[in-house]
C-alpha cells in the first residue's frame, strides 16, 4: 500500500493545490495532506481554519486524511508510514529549492520526493499571490478549490 505526504503552510489552499492532489490520487492508496504549523512564519489564516477547509474540500475522499504538523516532514512521513512526500512545482526557481529538499529528506529519512510540475494555466498561482490580492481587497474566488455541498 503506497501513501503519499502532500505539505505545505497551504495559507491558503489553492486551485493548483486542488490539482496536485488531484493527479497524485491516481497513484496512491493513500495521501495525506500535512498542514504545516510553523510559529515563526506569519499566516493569514490560522492552522486550524486551513485544516478544515481542506477537510471539508476532501470530505467524501476517503483516501485522504488532513493532519495538522509541526515537525520535520521527514518525521510526519515516519509517524504516517508515507513511502513519498508529493511536491508541486511551478517553476526552476521551485525546482532547485524543492529539489534540495528532496535529497535531504531522502538522506536523514528514506523518503523519496515525488515532483508534480504545475500545469501552465497554474503556474502563476500561489498562496503568497492570493494572500496580496486578498490584502488589497480582490475577489481570488478563482483562485481557491470551491467545495462541493
Amino acid at each position: 500500500m503506497a501513501t503519499g505526504i502532500f505539505v505545505g503552510s497551504f495559507d491558503p489552499f489553492t486551485i493548483g493545490h486542488d490539482a496536485i492532489v488531484k493527479r497524485a490520487l491516481p497513484l496512491f492508496d493513500h495521501i495525506i495532506i500535512g498542514v504545516g504549523v510553523n510559529e515563526r512564519k506569519r499566516c493569514l489564516y490560522s492552522p486550524e481554519v486551513r485544516t478544515d477547509t481542506i477537510r471539508k474540500l476532501y470530505a467524501k475522499e476517503l483516501k485522504i486524511e488532513v493532519r495538522q504538523y509541526s515537525d520535520l516532514t521527514v518525521d510526519l512521513a515516519r509517524r504516517e508510514g508515507a513511502q513519498y512526500i508529493i511536491k508541486g512545482v511551478r517553476s526552476v526557481k521551485d525546482f532547485e529549492y524543492e529539489r534540495e529538499q528532496a535529497d535531504i529528506n531522502l538522506r536523514i529519512g528514506g523518503v523519496d520526493t515525488m515532483f508534480f510540475f504545475a500545469e501552465p494555466a497554474m503556474a502563476s498561482i500561489s498562496s503568497s499571490v492570493v494572500r496580496e490580492l486578498l490584502h488589497f481587497g480582490k475577489d481570488v474566488s478563482e483562485f481557491l478549490p470551491q467545495t462541493k455541498e
